[in-house]
């Protein structure tokens, strides 16, 4: 039979195991939390990644279109996933003259510096995210 005393250790043992199980699983609820995050952010800057390159897909279209004129400064709506990004395309569009060869005319290549920038959120906030591509066209 036991006595008071070793009854009141093991209450003393089963309270600070749950204690510290209660700790454990609130330090694996916050973790598991900051992984969801950081997740959703990933998940945020590859959209980003893909809005913006969509904006220079654009740019390169217009361009082929028409080489020898800017593709002004646009906003660009996109669809479906990248719907709520802002993506914000400018080009600067320089004309270089080919005369290496004198038995032909001089040839006029256009080289277009052209900037995607996608955005989403407001800066300062944890779910902000924007991404910048740039490419060279000719």
């Amino acid at each position: 039979m036991l006595n008071t005393l070793q009854r009141g250790f093991s209450l003393i043992s089963a309270i600070f195991l749950l204690v510290v199980l209660a700790g454990l699983g609130a330090v694996m609820v916050t973790f598991s939390t900051a992984q969801h995050q950081s997740l959703a952010i990933d998940l945020l800057g590859s959209r980003a990644y893909q809005a913006a390159q969509a904006g220079i897909e654009w740019a390169a279209y217009n361009i082929s279109v028409n080489p020898t004129a800017a593709v002004p400064t646009t906003t660009i709506a996109l669809g479906g996933d990248l719907a709520p990004f802002t993506v914000v395309v400018s080009d600067v569009a320089v004309s270089h003259t080919d005369a290496i060869d004198t038995g032909k005319l001089p040839e006029v290549i256009w080289m277009h510096d052209v900037t995607s920038t996608a955005t989403l959120g407001t800066v300062g906030t944890p779910s902000y995210v924007e991404r910048v591509v740039t490419a060279k066209i000719r």
